[in-house]
């Protein structure tokens, strides 16, 4: 029943709505990052705004589909980095809710808004054109992104969770080999539902 979305998915109103949806969630997304990177050090502001950088990589990715073309890498980065930073960010907002006992509107806006994120990557995923050497970059890209934030601390600001910060790095470096295992298992192993782009334009 879900292949029966694809045409939907990849009429070009929809994908200039998505489009023009994930250029205002990524602003957002890095003003909402705009305290933290003011006391960022100059080489780790690449690495702080994890997930507005996951939505950019995904513009990258409809912005080529717009074309009717692809841009591999971009699907690997996008894949991986929104799965893994989509489902990381309704964690960690559930375990503010069980440690606090509170959830604000903002933090059921960024979970809503977080879980679209991982399901749009992978909805879309029938049309990414990857090859390994693309996911192997895009698994470096994410751990080495724990090392930037776990390591030398740059990790995103929830000082509700600050006495928690070991343990979620170590679910976070779970959570990006499995993101990585996603990645493989929709957009490149053997035998996957794969749609062409082209054919909708």
């Amino acid at each position: 029943m879900i292949r029966n979305l694809y045409p939907l998915l990849a009429n070009r109103s929809v994908l200039w709505l998505l489009f023009w949806v994930n250029v205002l969630g990524t602003a957002y997304g890095y003003y909402w990052y705009k305290w933290q990177l003011v006391d960022t050090p100059p080489r780790f502001l690449l690495f702080v705004p994890d997930s507005p950088t996951a939505s950019l990589f995904f513009v990258f990715v409809l912005g080529a589909f717009l074309l009717g073309k692809n841009w591999p890498l971009m699907e690997a980065l996008a894949i991986v980095s929104l799965v893994k930073y989509g489902l990381w960010a309704v964690v960690m907002n559930l375990m503010v809710y069980f440690v606090s006992g509170q959830l604000d509107w903002i933090g059921i806006m960024l979970m809503a808004s977080h879980f679209a994120m991982a399901v749009e990557g992978v909805l879309y995923a029938p049309f990414y054109r990857i090859k390994p050497w693309h996911l192997i970059i895009a698994a470096i890209v994410v751990l080495h992104n724990e090392i930037i934030d776990y390591v030398f601390k740059m990790m995103p600001r929830y000082h509700t969770l600050d006495l928690y910060m070991d343990q979620i790095g170590y679910f976070t470096f779970w959570l990006s080999i499995a993101s990585v295992g996603v990645g493989y298992y929709f957009a490149l192993r053997p035998g996957r539902f794969s749609l062409s782009i082209k054919t909708y334009r």
